[in-house]
């Protein structure tokens, strides 16, 4: 568990400063875990949310995310910022797919965000506070030249609907929920689908271009948790090196 002294505070009655937490799905991830170190150096206390997180949990499994969720809020007491940057990256083709395939990509993407906002947001309604970032992506704009990544593509389009829809309701209560969509990010070890053609391919329509590395996705997660950001939600930003211009 990712804690340091002096987190980002508000105080309580007798002027003691209490330490806000933030939750951060898939934190033993390449990008997951560069969000955990962003949050932590800037005194957030977090928590990852992982198979072989600080609280293991099977996203998949709505019984397992409401039931952690409810540890987080019983040993912490509160929480203010849920980031949701797990993600199942099952592929199939149209004729491939069946629903076992498309249910679990929907349990893991967008399901369990629900879950745990419905268990976390009433601390955060209590306090007046709260920052929701989900993880998207920018190929639900500028889908890749592959058939197998439909349900992929379908559940980060249904994650930023949930978001949109969510900021109007929740906005009254000090919540923010926002979107960042990465561009591709090579993972530390190659594997299928993210060899060095593809990733030259992509690197070279984009505006800026460079590789892109996780820290890009945590700096932008790291602003949208902030308390100082008040006055952005509803809202999806493309960390993609310009790839796509929204």
């Amino acid at each position: 568990m990712a804690c340091s002294p002096g987190s980002p505070q508000n105080s309580m009655d007798d002027g003691a400063p209490i330490r806000r937490v933030a939750v951060v799905t898939g934190g033993k991830g390449f990008i997951g875990g560069a969000i955990v170190r962003k949050l932590s150096s800037l005194d957030y206390e977090v928590v990852a949310l992982d198979r072989g997180g600080d609280f293991m949990v099977d996203l998949g499994d709505e019984g397992d995310v409401r039931s952690v969720a409810r540890r987080v809020v019983e040993t912490f007491g509160r929480c203010d910022v849920l980031v949701h940057a797990a993600v199942a990256f099952e592929r199939a083709t149209l004729s491939e797919l069946d629903a076992q395939l498309w249910r679990n990509v929907f349990a893991v993407n967008v399901e369990s965000a629900l879950w745990l906002m419905q268990e976390l947001t009433p601390a955060m309604k209590e306090n007046q506070f709260g920052r929701v970032v989900f993880l998207v992506s920018d190929t639900f704009w500028n889908p890749p030249a592959v058939p197998d990544m439909l349900p992929y593509i379908a559940s980060k389009g249904a994650l930023i609907g949930v978001a949109r829809s969510l900021a109007r309701s929740l906005g009254s209560s000090g919540i923010t929920i926002n979107c960042v969509a990465p561009g591709l990010t090579p993972p530390p070890v190659p594997n299928e689908g993210f060899g060095s053609a593809v990733i030259e391919e992509v690197r070279g329509r984009q505006a800026l271009p460079r590789s892109l590395v996780p820290d890009d996705v945590a700096e932008v997660v790291g602003f949208l948790a902030s308390p100082a950001v008040q006055a952005l939600t509803g809202q999806t930003i493309c960390p993609d090196g310009g790839l796509v211009l929204l």
